[in-house]
């Protein structure tokens, strides 16, 4: 045998076959204790010191590849967790999921019992407990540290990782009660905890924590930020795509009522041409209030400003409290009151009248445009309306004005020219007219022409304006009753008192000066009568009626004062009327007028108690008194 062979075949000595034993464990992934245990084997089967010694050093550098491949594969391990928590990440879009994603995989990743998140509140100036996992205790889950408080305020405040063995009894770090409660009532002992950093904001703090004091070792610390640097950049993006999706939603809410309000635009300006085109072909009011009901689905009904209906379509008479001025707060817009929606018809500030919309208890915004742009057509057509009936005034107020001329001053008066000119106007001057003259107040003078002309063509009449009174020429044959009710209705419409003094009736042209004379002077004795507001004719005004009446009936007016007294001598052949006479005659005594009668008394007392009962109680006041000894010396002169 040759030396080499020789030399190959030799026995490994301890030390070598220890070393390959070793070799063999390492590959095989064995546990370290196994490791170890080979110099003891190798004592145990005899070696010398020299190879325990050599064997003892292979095995602490067997141990040290050992330790390094065991640091390679947890770092291995921990940089796939770490890839694997990065794709979770990005793969969650909702920030509360990001959230427990994040706190999850710290716990699991530090094998820690419990792990939470905070996030930083600007408003407040500290951070607030966000996110939990692990945890069991509700103050805990509350909880909110300030800049600088406990070892989480500390990280938020300075931007740098924190760690403590035993949280309890660390004096490290500024405890306050509140925090120490919460972290006692969770029972933790050490806890680690890192910023999480975009840039160069803290946006909050990564925790892990252990119910048992812990030593976090540099590669826990840097483990935890690692993934507080991928928990950052999530939550970031999230927050990010949070705000993009809001900002989407509003966008297309903001697109879905620009869409919804051009075409409520567009079916608003629709209607208004619709009805624009009404009104200038010259449709009616029934026919606008029509088109108005069908286009929103109810009932409509058009008012002047008095509460007079102008036209109804698809409703019962609605109230005049309900369409009032107060109910459309006179600026053109929609107001639902009373169970019906009302807006004021303007023209400019000047009010019009309203419209009413009833069976309609809801209103969407397009059909109340609508309804508004309903108010402004129907404005349009009212202004028409009284443009026409304006410079139809005009043309009644100037024969009106021919009317009352005095025929002896006019040359060229023709009354067969006037009653043709009258008839073309829808007056006949056959029939009996009477005439009133109007007075109120200076300012509320042009508003009172408006209304007399209202009234005149409402009665088929004429109106018109002389030396600053409005004039009115109707057909009526009892002037008072015609002036008490002008009085009373316009000072209610018109807010101010409205007198009217009334003179007629007559037919034909020819005593109509006169009668206007006659009106003009009855208007002046209310006035000295000190009855402004009042309305009456000449006979209303008794004695003083017949002294102002060019064309007094002395007849008629001895009959009104004393007409009961007449009937009852005439019916039973009495004489109350010469009782009455030698009462008065004699100073309204009964003594003397008994004499003068040749009666007793006590028949004088009955007589005049029979005349009360026919002429009322007050038969004997100075006023009454006056007026029925007037009427007894005119029925002495009275032939018949």
């Amino acid at each position: 045998m040759t030396p080499g062979r020789r030399a190959d075949a030799r026995t490994p000595s301890p030390a070598e076959a220890a070393a390959h034993r070793l070799l063999e464990l390492l590959a095989t992934d064995a546990p370290a204790p196994e490791l170890a245990a080979q110099p003891a084997r190798a004592r145990a089967g005899g070696a010398s010191p020299h190879d325990v010694e050599r064997i003892e050093e292979t095995t602490e550098l067997a141990l040290t590849v050992r330790r390094v491949l065991d640091q390679h594969r947890r770092r291995e391990t921990e940089l796939a967790a770490l890839f694997d928590t990065a794709g979770d990440l990005a793969g969650l879009r909702d920030l509360d999921a990001v959230l427990r994603a994040i706190v999850r995989r710290a716990r699991t990743l530090l094998g820690s019992d419990v792990a939470y998140l905070t996030l930083h509140d600007p408003a407040a100036h500290d951070t607030f407990m966000r996110v939990t996992d692990g945890s069991v205790s509700a103050a805990f889950q509350q909880l909110r540290l300030g800049m600088g408080e406990g070892l989480g305020g500390l990280v938020a405040q300075t931007a740098r990782p924190y760690a403590s063995t035993d949280y309890r009894t660390d004096r490290r770090y500024r405890h306050t009660g509140t925090i120490d409660d919460g972290v006692a009532e969770e029972g933790l002992r050490g806890i680690l905890g890192v910023p999480l950093r975009l840039g160069q904001e803290i946006i909050g703090v990564l925790f892990a924590a252990d119910r048992t004091p812990r030593e976090f070792t540099p590669d826990a610390i840097a483990l935890l930020g690692s993934l507080a640097d991928h928990a950052a950049v999530a939550i970031d993006s999230a927050r990010r795509l949070e705000e993009t999706r809001t900002a989407l939603a509003r966008l297309e809410a903001a697109n879905a009522t620009a869409r919804a309000h051009g075409e409520a635009l567009h079916q608003a300006s629709d209607a208004h041409d619709r009805l624009s085109r009404l009104v200038l072909r010259g449709a009616g009011t029934d026919e606008v209030a029509a088109e108005i009901a069908a286009l929103l689905g109810g009932g409509v009904a058009l008012h002047d400003t008095d509460g007079t209906e102008l036209a109804r379509v698809g409703t019962a008479p609605v109230p005049p409290s309900v369409v009032g001025p107060d109910a459309a707060h006179g600026e053109g817009r929609a107001v639902h009151a009373h169970g019906v929606w009302t807006c004021a018809v303007l023209a400019g500030a000047e009010p019009l009248g309203s419209i009413v919309l009833t069976g309609r208890t809801d209103l969407p915004e397009a059909d109340r445009r609508l309804f508004e742009r309903a108010a402004l057509v129907t404005a349009m057509l009212l202004l028409i309306r009284r443009s026409v009936a304006e410079a139809e005034d005009r043309v009644r107020g100037e024969l009106l004005d021919d009317l009352l001329a005095d025929p002896a001053g006019s040359a060229h008066r023709d009354g067969g020219s006037l009653a043709l000119r009258a008839r073309r106007l829808g007056v006949d001057l056959t029939r009996p007219h009477t005439i009133a003259v109007l007075d109120g107040e200076t300012a509320q003078r042009p508003r009172l022409a408006a209304e007399t002309a209202r009234v005149a063509r409402g009665l088929g009449g004429l109106a018109g304006t002389r030396h600053g009174h409005g004039v009115l020429l109707v057909p009526a044959d009892r002037p008072g009753d015609l002036a008490r009710a002008l009085a009373t209705d316009l000072t209610r419409i018109i807010g101010t008192p409205v007198t009217v003094g009334a003179a007629g009736p007559t037919t034909g042209p020819d005593h109509l000066a006169a009668l206007h004379a006659e009106a003009l002077r009855c208007l002046s004795a209310l006035h000295a009568l000190d009855r402004t507001g009042d309305g009456a004719d000449i006979a209303d005004l008794g004695f003083i009626g017949v002294l102002l009446g060019d064309r007094a009936d002395v007849g008629a007016y001895v009959r009104r004062v004393l007409g009961p007294v007449l009937a009852y001598d005439a019916e039973r052949g009495t004489e109350l009327v010469r009782t009455l006479h030698a009462y008065y005659d004699h100073g309204a005594s009964l003594s003397r007028a008994k004499d003068a009668l040749h009666v007793h008394v006590n028949t004088v007392v009955q007589r005049l108690d029979r005349v009360a009962q026919l002429l009322g109680p007050d038969w004997n006041t100075p006023a009454s008194a006056l007026e029925i000894h007037l009427a007894l010396r005119l029925h002495r002169l009275t032939p018949g």
